[in-house]
């Protein structure tokens, strides 16, 4: 069954296909850049073009399917169907198995250099833990899936979004990022360690803190934990902390070259990481000169490839905080001659209702350019109660308000 399309060159086609068929067009079709229609089109198109007929295809449980295609089109794939013996169904689902064996599921584009993110803020409170792993989580979902995100040109349109978080508008089904992440728990509270359900490591072990002191006791990727859910595969892994980072600022008073600690002790692992993501202790100490140098830009790497994304809410005291970490960023930008980036702002914990005060401190943020905001994220109940269950936010609530701004906020940072 065919309608006019109202712009004159698109006929709409009514079919079947079978549901398994059409969510596999469907995210094919998002990892390719293309609308579901195009690709159909493609399909058929390459269908008669064949000198043969393809092998049958299930098309068990077929459900009714609607697309747009030229028009003529379709007239011509059903002459050609009947010639060739097949039902319009069948001729459908094996266009679009054509379509999808002619364009495999694309390679997940790699950093050319390990991306290095240092989720940091003197203040405590902020929400760096949580930013961490919403981040690390985003960064990490399976590239063969759709997930929502909201992908907004402008913050306005993202905080009205906030008003009106189930209009579908506001929303965009897209892949997967599917990149390899390390969290590393820098901070001796170990609280991302706990929210992603695993326990710190015993003080009497290895830790990172010996590796960073040049006294490890074993390989750094022994320590290393997998983050289990489907939604993240192989790809989301975690460094836990130890309490023994609490006598991290005094243990590198003595280690040479102090500042380049870290990079020291990650160095063995970063190969099999696209990205690396730090959650830093609410500390101006030797710990955050160690996450800094870290994450500076190195020889020949892209600017905005790696530096510091710094967490902030919108409120008086986040402003005093946040000039006393870009003093200390500053210093070693100087002191050392190093290119430290600044990825953005993320204003946490937001909630319009609380007033002036949250308003006029949003702004105030926003007008601040360099840094900019990069994402704001939502005082939702989702993020509490995935802490409380031990589980990622992403596999918990993976379509709640502040999922889908995290996801928003990957894709900000990573362009």
């Amino acid at each position: 069954m065919t309608s006019p399309d109202t712009s004159g060159d698109r006929e709409k086609v009514v079919t079947k296909l079978p549901a398994a068929l059409r969510q596999r067009l469907k995210i094919r079709a998002a990892l390719h850049g293309l609308d579901m229609q195009d690709a159909v089109e493609i399909g058929i198109n390459a269908w008669r073009a064949l000198g043969s007929n393809l092998a049958p295809v299930s098309t068990a449980g077929a459900e009714t399917y609607s697309t747009w295609l030229p028009e003529g089109l379709w007239e011509d794939f059903r002459d050609d169907c009947k010639l060739r013996g097949v039902s319009l169904t069948q001729g459908v689902a094996q266009a679009v198995t054509l379509w999808l064996d002619n364009n495999p599921v694309p390679q997940v584009k790699r950093p050319a250099t390990v991306r290095r993110i240092i989720v940091c803020n003197q203040k405590g409170g902020v929400g760096k833990t949580a930013i961490t792993a919403g981040l690390g989580e985003a960064l990490a979902e399976d590239p063969e899936s759709l997930v929502p995100v909201r992908v907004s040109k402008h913050f306005a349109a993202l905080l009205d979004a906030h008003e009106r978080p189930d209009d579908p508008l506001a929303l965009e089904d897209l892949p997967g990022l599917g990149q390899r992440v390390l969290l590393v728990d820098f901070d001796p509270q170990g609280h991302l360690t706990k929210q992603l359900g695993h326990e710190p490591l015993p003080m009497n072990g290895d830790s990172l803190t010996n590796h960073m002191a040049g006294e490890a006791k074993g390989e750094l990727t022994d320590l290393i934990v997998r983050v289990e859910s489907d939604r993240f595969g192989d790809r989301l892994h975690l460094l836990p902390a130890c309490t023994d980072a609490f006598l991290l600022d005094v243990r590198l008073a003595s280690v040479r070259a102090r500042e380049a600690a870290l990079e020291r002790a990650l160095r063995p692992v970063e190969a099999q990481y696209d990205v690396i993501v730090i959650d830093c202790p609410p500390s101006l100490g030797l710990s955050m000169d160690a996450a800094a140098y870290f994450g500076r830009r190195r020889d020949n790497e892209e600017a905005g490839n790696s530096g510091a994304l710094i967490v902030v809410q919108a409120e008086d005291s986040s402003a005093d905080a946040y000039g006393l970490l870009t003093s200390q960023i500053e210093d070693m930008r100087g002191d050392l001659a190093l290119d430290i980036d600044y990825l953005g702002l993320v204003v946490n914990h937001y909630d319009a209702r609380r007033g002036y005060i949250a308003t006029s401190s949003l702004q105030a943020w926003m007008d601040i350019k360099d840094p900019r905001v990069v994402g704001v994220i939502g005082d939702l109940k989702e993020q509490k109660e995935a802490v409380r269950a031990k589980q990622p936010l992403l596999a918990y609530a993976p379509r709640c308000e502040q999922s889908v701004a995290l996801r928003a906020l990957a894709r900000e940072i990573s362009k």
